[in-house]
C-alpha cells in the first residue's frame, strides 16, 4: 500500500491525514502511431506521477495522488477510430466538483499533472481561481520539465522516440514490434506564420498524419525512457516538496 496514492490507500490511513498538496494526472484515450497504445498518456501521466509522489513522500511531504483522468481534448482527432474526447467545458465541471471537495476538505494546494498536448489549462485555471480563492492551483507540464534533446537523438510531438522510449521502460509489453512501427511524418502548414509558431489553429489530426503519429520513433530504447523518467520524475518530485511546504500567501519577493 502506497500511502501517497489515493487509489491504494484506505480510511485507516485517510481518517487522521491532513494533505497539503493534491496532484491529478490527466492524460487521453487516443491512437499513438500504429504500435503504441491507446492509453500512452495514461500510463505515462499515472507512472510519472505516482513515481514523484513516492520521491516527495520520502522527503516528508504531505501529498496525496489521484487517480488519472483518462480522457482528454482530442477535438481535432474526432475522425480517427475511437479517439475519446472530452471538452474543455467538461474538463471545468469535473475540476469544480474536485475541487470543491478539496477546498471544503481543507487541501489547499492542488496541481494539474498534464499528460496530453491537447489539454490546455490557462483559461480554466483562471476562472477556477475565482471560484476557489482559498486554493493554489498550477499545472505541471512533464513534458517541459527535461530538454529532451538531451536524451533523445530525434524527439517529436507525439508517439515519436520520446513517447516510444517512455512505454518500452513503463509498458513494453504493449509496444507492437518494430517493423509495425510508422514513421510519423508530418506535413506542415503550407502558410510560413503558421510554420514560425506565431499564429495558430488547430491540426486536423487525419491530414497531419498518416499514422497519428509526429515524430519518428525508430530511435527508441528502454535505455532512454528509463533515463527521462527518472529525471523528470526526480523534479517533480522535488517540486511537490516544494509546493507542499510553501506559503501561497507568500510566494513572491
Amino acid at each position: 500500500m502506497r500511502p501517497y496514492v489515493l487509489a491504494d490507500t484506505n480510511w485507516k490511513h485517510l481518517r487522521e491525514a491532513d494533505m497539503d498538496l493534491a496532484i491529478l494526472p490527466w492524460g487521453a484515450t487516443e491512437a499513438h502511431n500504429y504500435h503504441l497504445p491507446y492509453a500512452t498518456d495514461v500510463i505515462e501521466g499515472t507512472a510519472i506521477g505516482e513515481e514523484a509522489g513516492r520521491i516527495a513522500w520520502e522527503q516528508g511531504a504531505r501529498i496525496i495522488v489521484l487517480p488519472t483522468i483518462p480522457y482528454g481534448v482530442n477535438t481535432g482527432q474526432s475522425d480517427i477510430y475511437l479517439d475519446m474526447n472530452l471538452n474543455p467545458s467538461t474538463q471545468f465541471a469535473i475540476l469544480k466538483d474536485l475541487l470543491t471537495v478539496l477546498d471544503r476538505q481543507g487541501i489547499h494546494k492542488f496541481m494539474i499533472l498534464n499528460s496530453h498536448g491537447g489539454n490546455n489549462w490557462k483559461s480554466i485555471v483562471r476562472e477556477l481561481g475565482l471560484l476557489f480563492p482559498n486554493m493554489f492551483i498550477c499545472v505541471c507540464e512533464w513534458v517541459h520539465v527535461e530538454d529532451r534533446k538531451a536524451f533523445f537523438d530525434d524527439p517529436g510531438d507525439h508517439a515519436d522516440e520520446m513517447e516510444t522510449s517512455l512505454i518500452l521502460h513503463l509498458a513494453p509489453d504493449l509496444v507492437l514490434p518494430k517493423k509495425d512501427w510508422g514513421a510519423g511524418r508530418e506535413k506542415k502548414n503550407r502558410i510560413k506564420a503558421f510554420r514560425e509558431g506565431w499564429v495558430w489553429a488547430e491540426r486536423p489530426w487525419s491530414q497531419i498524419s498518416e499514422d497519428t503519429g509526429v515524430g519518428n520513433p525508430k530511435l527508441a530504447s528502454r535505455e532512454k525512457g528509463e533515463a527521462f523518467f527518472m529525471a523528470i520524475c526526480n523534479r517533480i518530485g522535488n517540486l511537490m516538496v516544494e509546493i507542499a511546504s510553501a506559503d501561497t500567501d507568500d510566494l513572491y519577493k
